[in-house]
């Protein structure tokens, strides 16, 4: 009797550990489905955030072409104009080369919020839109300035058909500026010694720590009369006879949007909505303004060697997409 109980205990246990290996067995198949159906998953989110990228890079170098219908194209200067920001010229001009080159927009409109920048981009817009004026003499361009269209962003302006601004906008400020500061006597109080080493005399005259002499005075001022004969060239041919000159028109001064009128720095008070549809007459209006999406700053995080990896990673597990 004794014998047959153990016989039947061995068989239980032998029944228990088979259930037990085959449910450790169901167990880890299904933790591997769930960790391919995962992957799977997470490959399709990547391919899609993938396809995002690729779509806002196709805007950065298509535009806004694929407007539909008679608009008004309009291009955002905002912000400080510079090299690195998106008030570049780079930007600004591929956005202005899609306008123009689209048959459906009507017209141009710069909507201008900026305090200027950089003299370089802002004379590259300034050119840009001369250009392409001349090779679309049928399609006008004007500037509405809101808030603020000053130094850089006025000289963008400049180039308009037409400046429309506010009654209380910030016009003009027509000048250059170059600035720094002087610390070699807080130095000499301290008892710092600055030790410059140079190929020329004027190779670090606009360091703070070094005394500026006349002659690199004389050096900076004349730097900064050119720019501001570029400056004034340029306002000088946008503005033609509507500028009514005054002595202090080209020293640096902001007018209100009523002032500036008044002296022929603008030429009407009118808002953006108001000129697409009472100057334009095509009052729908297209942005075509090129900035960072965020798929496109994400993709600039991420980086070339992480997408790389990812292109990698998608081809090598293709086969495993059934």
């Amino acid at each position: 009797m004794s014998r047959e109980w153990n016989d039947v205990e061995s068989d239980e246990d032998v029944r228990w550990e088979r259930r037990t290996l085959e449910k450790l067995a169901l167990g880890t198949l299904k933790e591997q489905r769930a960790q391919r159906r995962w992957k799977i998953f997470f490959r399709f989110v990547y391919l899609g955030l993938l396809c995002l990228v690729l779509v806002g890079l196709a805007k950065l170098f298509i535009g806004s072409s694929d407007a539909i219908g008679p608009h008004t194209a309009v291009i955002r200067i905002e912000g400080v104009i510079e090299a690195d920001g998106e008030t570049s010229a780079e930007r600004v001009n591929a956005a202005l080369k899609g306008a123009f080159d689209t048959d459906e927009a009507q017209a141009v409109v710069l909507k201008i919020n900026s305090p200027g920048g950089s003299p370089v981009q802002a004379g590259m817009i300034y050119d840009e839109i001369k250009r392409l004026r001349g090779l679309h003499p049928d399609k006008a361009l004007y500037a509405v300035i809101e808030e603020i269209g000053a130094s850089g962003g006025y000289y963008v302006a400049a180039a308009a058909d037409r400046i429309y601004v506010n009654q209380a906008s910030l016009v003009g400020s027509i000048g250059v500026i170059m600035e720094s500061f002087g610390a070699e006597a807080l130095l000499e109080k301290l008892g710092v010694e600055r030790r410059l080493i140079v190929s020329g005399e004027n190779k670090a005259f606009m360091d703070p720590f070094t005394p500026l002499t006349e002659a690199q005075r004389e050096l900076a001022q004349a730097l900064v009369d050119d720019i501001q004969r570029q400056f004034v060239n340029a306002v000088l041919e946008g503005r033609g006879e509507r500028l009514r000159q005054t002595p202090g028109m080209f020293s640096g001064a902001v007018w209100t949007g009523a002032q500036s009128v008044e002296l022929g720095v603008a030429d009407d008070l009118a808002t953006l909505d108001q000129v697409a549809r009472e100057v334009v007459k095509a009052p729908a209006l297209i942005d075509y303004t090129i900035r960072d999406e965020l798929m496109e700053r994400v993709a600039k995080r991420v980086g070339v060697n992480v997408r790389q990896g990812l292109w990698r990673d998608l081809l090598s597990s293709a086969s495993s997409w059934r």
